[in-house]
């Protein structure tokens, strides 16, 4: 069989963990046999993060500028206990917040449907994707604890001296206080990415904040995104026949709990923090979730939603066996190919990511699964793989 051509390159990020172990069989077992696939790899994992002072997470973000399309093994955002694993040299940022602040993207988030694996919310039939803000607000803030009685002022001075003052709060006695920011430009991006996302899967775009209270400060996101929709997509959403549609942030929350689904729901940092783990967990699992960052200058980059899976490893190394869900990391893997073929104009390429997820989920639905979803799936006496078995099992049917 002649294996599938690519004349441009993906970026090819590779990770930790179990993750790491999985996706050297998704290559081995699902891509290598069918396609004849180019990458320009850089390596995430936390060694070669540390050995290289985390230029290569800097060096790997720029390739995806270059090249526009990037897929990503899930990698281990160092804390205090990884710092004396792995003998770091300092504690290294999240390489998803590094690519995400030099690609200026939106993180989309969409849970996989499949038969036998029942949403939580009886009326929804198709998939919610999330649409997460990840600049600023909650996540760049500035706390007090206040000691005791006095005053509590939000002040800004202008470069010309300019002086604005609002008072935050008199306290009586011990407090806190925060501040929080937002920068119009990196709410334009949110909103472009978030448009030109909607008209990329001709899918209805919500969006939703608490502009009745936060009269400013949400508000400015409501106004930002209202004025570049009718400056810039009014016509085009019209014409793909889809819909703009803004809300207070309680009342869509209402909504998508009544909604049959199948829209993008855009949130603030927070509140995207927040609704993408509930969308996930009431779609059935984090491990049938994708994931995809979009630039507003139309780079991709792709990955699972989910973490490393540090226990499965564990068990790896002490040569037990493990039963890891790799349907997000496959998708992870077609969502950048069938981009890749979009974009140079292959349909063979296109074609082929489109087989690999039919087989991914016609595989599960055939009763042949991972053990994280034969204990949740309506599938009657559902056979249970390990790791591997279940990747070959999808060779098979693809």
């Amino acid at each position: 069989m002649s294996k599938i051509k690519m004349t441009t390159p993906i970026v090819e990020m590779d990770g930790d963990e179990m993750t790491r172990i999985l996706w050297k069989m998704i290559k081995d077992d699902l891509l290598y046999p069918f396609i004849d696939l180019k990458t320009e790899y850089y390596d995430l994992g936390l060694e070669h993060r540390n050995a290289t002072n985390d230029q290569v997470t800097v060096d790997s973000a720029n390739a995806t500028k270059k090249y526009g399309v990037a897929v990503k093994c899930a990698t281990i955002t160092p804390n205090a206990a990884r710092m004396s694993e792995y003998d770091l040299k300092e504690m290294w940022k999240s390489p998803n917040g590094t690519i995400r602040a030099i690609l200026d993207g939106t993180v989309f988030r969409t849970p996989i449907v499949v038969k036998g694996i029942e949403p939580n919310v009886r009326t929804w039939k198709k998939p919610i994707t999330i649409a997460r803000h990840a600049y600023g607000d909650v996540y760049k803030n500035v706390e007090i604890k206040v000691p005791g009685p006095g005053k509590v002022e939000l002040v800004y001075t202008g470069e010309d001296g300019t002086e604005i003052k609002e008072l935050v709060h008199n306290y009586a006695g011990a407090g806190v206080a925060q501040g929080m920011h937002n920068i119009d430009k990196s709410i334009e991006s949110f909103a472009r990415s978030c448009f030109n996302y909607a008209l990329d899967i001709k899918q209805d775009l919500w969006f939703a904040t608490k502009d009745t209270i936060s009269k400013k400060y949400d508000h400015t996101f409501k106004d930002i995104f209202q004025e570049i929709y009718d400056k810039e997509y009014d016509a085009r959403f019209k014409e793909a026949g889809i819909e703009y549609f803004y809300t207070l942030i309680d009342d869509a929350v209402a909504r998508v709990m009544k909604s049959e689904g199948g829209f993008i729901w855009a949130c603030k940092n927070y509140d995207g923090d927040v609704m993408s783990d509930m969308i996930s967990s009431a779609f059935g699992s984090l491990a049938m979730m994708t994931s995809v960052l979009v630039s507003p200058d139309g780079y991709y980059e792709y990955e699972a939603a989910h973490g490393t899976v540090q226990r499965h490893y564990y068990k790896h190394l002490a040569g037990e066996e493990t039963s890891t869900n790799s349907v997000a990391t496959i998708f992870a893997w077609t969502g950048a190919l069938r981009k890749r073929g979009e974009l140079d104009g292959n349909k063979e390429l296109c074609d082929f990511a489109d087989k690999l997820e039919k087989a991914t989920i016609d595989t599960i639905e055939s009763g042949c699964m991972t053990k994280d979803l034969a204990l949740i799936t309506t599938i009657a006496k559902p056979v249970v793989l390990n790791s591997e078995g279940f990747i070959k099992a999808i060779a098979k049917k693809l």
